[in-house]
């Protein structure tokens, strides 16, 4: 039917008309409506409604205040916004209460291009004002784009954890879980930056590949006649030369070397090198590639023995055998010998099969060095990643060097000059990075706070809350934590920063011990700090708290690992905020927080409470581009969330994120946005279809009773209330997907591709407020009722739009509403959904037939055409109970239904369905367009047909389906 009939009959028809436009103008008229929700308080109002209801608490986890929001922040957001909305249609008090992190290094070191560093320009209490402004700045600009995303939630109200009363919440956990036994001081190795000065977090270290140097370097045995009764050889060969060699890609490390390891269970060979007349010991399993490797071609095995038979095992109290470091010296200033040990670290996967042992630069060197009482040494490498100045090192001349260029080299050319270096050459693989300057990290032993995985069986409480207690969404989130979480070493927390919460403990000055009263002295800094911030820990004196043993403690001077800070929100935001609870329903985040905020939230929790801090964790994956690459400035392949918001609107933005299995990698690009946008016009426009249609309806008062709706609109509604039932499981099981797919398929099937079009010849040409056109109306309003809500997490400018446009009474906003429950009943028909479904594939099936038909020229639109039908038996019974109206369905001008005739008409989809078209020969109506022999036949009306005449002066005609 043609909404723009130019003719005296224009009048009569119950055109379609709706203030909802067309065009949605998303990126002009979006901020109308936020402002209007600022203003009208409709976050607060949600709240109040929601009051006393089951909560759902959906925790967030704070994003870094640095920077402006990318693409993967708004993927986070949105889909937290669409769990939190999705939960209050169905009910639930779901507030929502955004937060930030907002102290650490990035923000110090943006500070310091500002004003410098501290005890430079600017003092340490100058600096911390700083860069709490500093943050303060970069909360507000992301907040401002948070809520651009058309994200609700307390955004006057967030949590940060640079906010004074958060900061001695933090503190205050931190005194929980040193009581319960979880913290401990210790010297051992940590990751650590140079660039940053600090140890970093496993959760701050990334892999990326590296160029190293890997050397293969001689460790001489002192009693090689004992080394050759330990492998029953030829005594006789005591008289050559016999070195243990290591491969490593360390050689910095080499001057801090304590010891050189062997697998107990190992298989070692002798090897006797005849040109150059000297014996190698190396892995048996990798003597052949280690002669390539050194481009030896004449040897010989001559003996084979395990590594206990040489190397300490735990049941000796000493070595059995030393070799010589190749360039240390002793105290005394003699050769430097160091042990040959056992260790399970140890592998023959490659290099030699013997491990150069640091117990200063590794953890499992460090694990292996104290479990044969092998002290460690003086650290001989700075924060700074530069060798120190010690007179082994002055006169070896690699003080001041750095480890990371210069100092290798150097020690590479004492290696030669020493004749131990047998092989260097440069390999590439993968070695752990800074995740803030992407520089290679090193490992550096230094006292720090941990807290211990085993001390108090932390570690495997956590991994009891991991496997029976948080359910993991998709379900390999599971083994994901479980594999980072297995064997996890001890949890460096403290830095040496500025910026940041303080470890603000007493230790004895001799001994490092907590002070005994550590739990009130915990609470009394945690009243000051809640009243003066950090700041008041940094000007504190200790005789304020300790009084006369003030002399015997210093006070700790480190800082948190801000991961501890995000960690423990659970106790500073989830306990502390009153519309809030503990444990939360979810936590909600990227695939990376696997290593990151879950474990840190799990692990702290676990050692305050003793359980979990969430019942549900969700993961989404990371953002490529459409050629599946990582999103990076230098690839020129972001999208950048503003860039589509400003061009496109938030509500695309959305949908696309809501369109995309968020479980992987998610792609976005141009096209893909593009592709969505035009998804989304498809729902807006069938939207707008429905509010034109519904033009002058009134619910209160042309409302038509469900036992008395017409079969098609009855099945319509019960349509639509089984679809509802869907639309909320996928809301709930968070299949975000599966709910656009549904919603598009509605849009495009049974509404746009059969209902919707059925219905306009009777909505627009029968009485204005007949049955007919009302029955239709009313299930065109229940649809609209429930849509406007299905789609309101998802597309919430234009849920709220449409809901503005409704007729009737209902809630100010759809935000306040909950899933439609009006439905009426329509009783039993025998016009069910088999009957509908039936329908609806004969329809489709003529349609095919139709359009080739008007490819083919033999008709014009389908009003133009007669049809001609033959059908099974079943399937004509069904078709028989339209009569007359049957020609409503199929939107053409005159049906024939005849049996089933194989030889007759064109062949259908359907097996039981041949179909004949031609052209109507008929004059068509000019107000309804149909084809028939009744145009002509009445005087007054010349170009009507008779049920148009009808009813254009009567009550018309009475419709019983289309």
């Amino acid at each position: 039917m043609n909404d723009k009939v130019e003719s005296q009959y224009k009048a009569t028809l119950n055109l379609p008309d709706t203030e909802f436009p067309m065009r949605g103008n998303l990126a002009n008229r979006e901020p109308e409506m936020l402002a209007r929700w600022e203003q009208t308080g409709l976050y607060q109002k949600i709240r109040q409604a929601r009051a006393g209801r089951d909560q759902f608490i959906l925790h967030d986890g704070p994003p870094y205040a640095n920077g402006n929001i990318h693409i993967g922040h708004a993927v986070n957001k949105i889909l937290k916004d669409v769990i939190v909305k999705s939960q209050t249609l169905s009910g639930k008090d779901a507030p929502y209460i955004p937060g930030w992190d907002c102290h650490g290094l990035p923000i110090e070191l943006k500070v310091e291009e500002k004003v410098g560093k501290v005890g430079d320009k600017v003092t340490a209490a100058e600096f911390r004002k700083h860069c709490r402004e500093y943050a303060a700045e970069q909360v507000d600009g992301q907040r401002r784009d948070f809520k651009r995303l058309m994200v609700l939630g307390d955004w006057d109200n967030p949590y940060l954890t640079m906010d004074f009363k958060t900061e001695a919440d933090i503190i205050r956990t931190l005194g929980k879980i040193a009581d319960n036994g979880h913290l401990q001081k210790g010297f051992k190795p940590v990751n650590w930056c140079s660039d940053c000065g600090s140890a970093l977090a496993e959760a701050e270290v990334e892999y990326h590949d590296k160029q190293s140097i890997a050397i293969d370097v001689k460790f001489a045995f002192a009693d090689r006649e004992g080394l050759l009764a330990a492998f029953a050889a030829d005594s006789a060969l005591a008289a050559k030369n016999i070195s243990i060699v290591i491969w490593t890609t360390t050689p910095w490390t080499l001057p801090a070397n304590e010891g050189v390891s062997v697998h107990p269970s190992l298989e070692y060979s002798l090897v006797l090198l005849k040109e150059q007349d000297e014996i190698l010991l190396l892995a048996a399993d990798l003597v052949k590639d280690a002669m390539q490797r050194y481009g030896i071609e004449e040897f010989e095995v001559v003996a084979t023995a395990k590594g206990s038979a040489f190397g300490q095992t735990e049941d000796q109290a000493s070595a059995p055998f030393v070799v010589q470091h190749p360039f240390m010296l002793a105290e005394d200033g003699s050769a430097k010998m160091v042990p040959v040990i056992t260790g399970d670290h140890v592998t023959a996967d490659s290099g030699t099969g013997s491990v150069h042992t640091a117990p200063m630069h590794g953890a499992d060197d460090f694990v292996v060095s104290n479990k044969y009482g092998i002290s460690s040494t003086q650290m001989l490498v700075g924060a700074d990643g530069n060798f120190i100045s010690t007179p082994a090192l002055d006169a070896l001349e690699l003080s001041g060097l750095s480890t990371a260029d210069k100092g290798n080299f150097r020690v590479l050319g004492i290696l030669a000059e020493k004749g131990a270096l047998i092989k260097k050459e440069k390999i590439k693989h993968s070695y752990p990075h800074c995740w803030r300057h992407k520089s290679p990290i090193i490992f550096r032993a230094t006292p720090q706070w941990f807290i211990s995985m085993n001390q108090a069986g932390l570690l495997d409480k956590a991994m009891h809350e991991v496997e029976n207690t948080v359910e993991w969404r998709p379900g390999w989130g599971k083994a994901r934590i479980e594999s980072m979480m297995t064997d996890r070493p001890d949890w460096c927390i403290s830095r040496q920063r500025t910026w940041g919460v303080p470890i603000a403990l007493f230790v004895h000055k001799e001994t490092s011990e907590l002070h005994p009263n550590t739990s009130e002295l915990i609470e009394k800094v945690a009243q000051k700090v809640e009243e003066k911030g950090i700041d008041a820990w940094f000007d504190l004196d200790a005789s304020e708290l300790l009084g006369g043993e003030a002399d015997q403690y210093v006070k700790v001077t480190d800082t948190l690992d801000v991961w501890f800070d995000s960690g423990v929100t659970h106790t500073s935001v989830l306990r502390q905020r009153a519309e809030l609870k503990f444990p939360a329903e979810m936590y909600l985040e990227g695939s990376d927080q696997h290593r990151g905020w879950f474990q840190s939230s799990l692990l702290t929790s676990v050692a305050a409470y003793g359980e979990a801090p969430y019942k549900t964790v969700l993961t989404h994956g990371f953002t490529v581009d459409g050629e599946g690459r990582k999103m990076s400035k230098s690839l020129g392949n972001t999208v950048e969330p503003q860039k589509v918001i400003n061009q496109l609107g938030g509500d695309i933005l959305r949908w696309w994120v809501a369109d995309t299995d968020y479980s992987g990698e998610m792609t976005v690009s141009d096209v893909i946005l593009k592709r969505n946008a035009d998804a989304y016009r498809r729902v807006r426009n069938t939207c707008r279809f429905l509010l034109a249609n519904i033009n002058g309806f009134n619910p209160e008062t042309d409302m038509v009773a469900g036992n008395e709706l017409l079969p098609l609109d009855a099945w319509m509604v019960n349509f639509t209330r089984k679809l509802q039932d869907k639309v909320i499981a996928y809301y709930h099981n968070y299949d975000f997907k599966g709910l656009t797919k549904a919603l598009m398929n509605f849009c495009v099937a049974e509404l746009g591709g059969f209902y919707l079009d059925v219905i306009k010849d009777r909505q627009y040409t029968c009485k204005a407020d007949g049955l007919a056109r009302r029955s239709a109306q009313t299930a065109l309003f229940h649809v609209l009722e429930a849509m406007s809500r299905w789609i309101a997490p998802v597309l919430s400018f234009t849920a709220e739009e449409i809901w503005e446009c409704l007729p009737g009474k209902r809630e100010e906003s759809v935000m306040l509403a909950e899933w439609y429950t009006a439905f009426p009943d329509t009783g039993s028909s025998e016009f069910d959904d088999t009957f509908w479904n039936d329908i609806l594939e004969a329809k489709t099936a003529v349609n095919g037939v139709l359009e080739k038909a008007r490819a083919d020229k033999t008709i014009g639109a389908s009003l133009s055409a007669e049809v001609v039908l033959y059908a099974g038996d079943d399937l004509k019974a069904q078709l028989e109970k339209l009569g007359d109206e049957l020609r409503f369905i199929l939107i053409t001008s005159g049906v024939e239904l005849c049996d089933f005739d194989e030889s007759a008409g064109v062949e259908t989809e359907l097996g039981d369905l041949r179909v004949t078209v031609k052209a109507s020969e008929h004059e068509k109506c000019e107000r309804c367009w149909h084809h028939s022999d009744s145009v002509g036949q009445n005087q007054q009306h010349p170009t009507l047909c008779g049920r148009c005449v009808e009813n254009v002066e009567g009550d018309g005609e009475v419709r019983r389906f289309g």
